[in-house]
């Protein structure tokens, strides 16, 4: 089955063509500019391959109620010129092929959970630490919706009492897991980005202890089997024991789950699909529409 995949972001459009098991034929690039100036070029790529489905994985927020009259819509991001615009509308339009959507968190949920890290369980949660926080959680099986989609980035946190900048960077909130976790927060609390930051420092401590919350948080409340850890911060793979060792910490022995306690290491994890669970989710989202 030849499949389209988009990966909306922010800053570049990644549009590829590959098949339902996750394979990539063809890929290109296009920047974020207006929908009037990015839109073309990607429909004349898609275009050009006899894809039977199309799978967007896409910034938000999105609508993702297949029974609203703005379902595949983007709502209130900031990105100028595209809130309340019709993606999946104008694409499914356009190219007159089955399309689906989700977050692009959601799609690499997705991918981990059929083909990566979570292969073979039932639930799983998939963050990325990078410019942003996001998550899409699996649970039964199923990607979670509800009233909107998993916001995950924006629970409020207990701030380290070593944080200097305890309120985090997020413009809605104070204390959230974004604006005090993400990559930008390197830079504004310690004036170095995390890549250069050494590996004694701090830092790293303070940021294992937010991440630690976060993964409490998905074990006692989410009652994930596997949490999946991705994004540029990710990269430092030192963190992972750290966060490992905070999680349990914060647990206290309250979960008493032969996973948590003696596996903990196969729990927390890296994404098994590396780099690339994202698009595989877009491809598997578009094989789900063709299928339908």
């Amino acid at each position: 089955m030849l499949l389209g995949a988009l990966e909306a972001g922010g800053t570049k459009m990644v549009a590829s063509i590959g098949d339902e098991h996750g394979k990539i034929i063809d890929r290109a690039s296009f920047p974020t500019l207006s929908p009037s100036e990015t839109m073309p070029a990607l429909i004349a790529y898609f275009k050009q391959h006899a894809i039977e489905g199309l799978g967007i994985a896409c910034f938000g927020p999105l609508d993702l109620n297949h029974d609203s009259d703005t379902y595949g819509y983007i709502t209130t991001t900031p990105k100028q010129g595209w809130g309340n615009y019709p993606i999946l509308p104008e694409l499914c339009s356009a190219l007159g092929v089955p399309t689906e959507i989700d977050t692009d968190v959601g799609a690499a949920a997705l991918a981990e959970f059929e083909l990566g890290a979570a292969k073979g369980l039932g639930s799983c949660l998939y963050m990325t630490v990078g410019t942003g926080v996001g998550g899409g959680v699996i649970a039964n099986g199923a990607l979670v919706h509800g009233l909107v989609h998993p916001e995950v980035g924006h629970i409020l946190l207990k701030p380290h009492p070593k944080d200097p900048t305890p309120n985090g960077f997020c413009p809605f909130h104070e204390g959230c897991l974004e604006g005090l976790a993400m990559g930008p927060s390197f830079d504004k609390r310690w004036g170095i980005s995390s890549k250069d930051l050494p590996t004694d420092h701090i830092g790293w401590e303070i940021e294992a202890y937010y991440l630690a919350q976060l993964c409490e948080m998905a074990i006692v409340v989410l009652s994930s089997e596997c949490i999946i850890l991705g994004g540029g911060v990710m990269q430092q793979k030192f963190l992972f024991p750290m966060i490992r060792e905070q999680t349990l910490k914060l647990l206290n022995g309250y979960v008493a789950h032969d996973r948590v306690l003696n596996h903990i290491d196969q729990m927390i994890v890296e994404p098994g699909l590396g780099i690339h669970s994202g698009v595989t989710g877009a491809l598997l989202l578009g094989a789900h529409a063709a299928r339908k």
